[in-house]
Formats: structure tokens, C-alpha cells, sequence
């Protein structure tokens, strides 16, 4: 295997392509959903707006960023 995938997304790609993805999700909350497309941004390597995603996991636990509502 050993693809490198370099993607860099914006929050707002981050946040359509969650919507697409929570009538899928068992999470509860939209924050929720966020954290497990983060998840997958991770397995493949990708980063939004230059951060890593576990960063990104650890700012939403920790409330430094901001997600929508919905």
C-alpha cells in the first residue's frame, strides 16, 4: 500500500462533509460526527487548515474549537 495522500481541507469542507456523513453516524451530537471524520482524515493522512487531526480531536474535547450546531 504506502500511498501518501497530502490533503489539506478547510473547516468549512471539514464541516460539508460532515453533514453528508451524520445520517450515517451514531454519534449524538454534530461534534461528535466532526471527531469521526477527523478520525478518518487521520487514517489517511490528510490535515485541516495545516493541523492534525488528533489536534483537532483535542481542541473539540477541550472546547477551543468551534463546531456548529448542525
Amino acid at each position: 500500500k504506502n500511498i501518501k495522500h497530502s490533503g489539506n481541507l478547510t473547516k468549512q469542507q471539514l464541516f460539508d462533509i460532515v453533514r453528508q456523513m451524520r445520517p450515517k453516524s451514531l454519534a449524538k451530537e454534530f461534534k461528535g460526527t466532526v471527531k469521526e471524520v477527523l478520525g478518518t482524515c487521520n487514517a489517511v493522512g490528510c490535515t485541516v487548515e495545516g493541523m492534525k487531526p488528533i489536534a483537532l480531536q483535542k481542541a473539540i474535547d477541550d472546547d477551543e474549537f468551534e463546531c456548529p450546531e448542525s
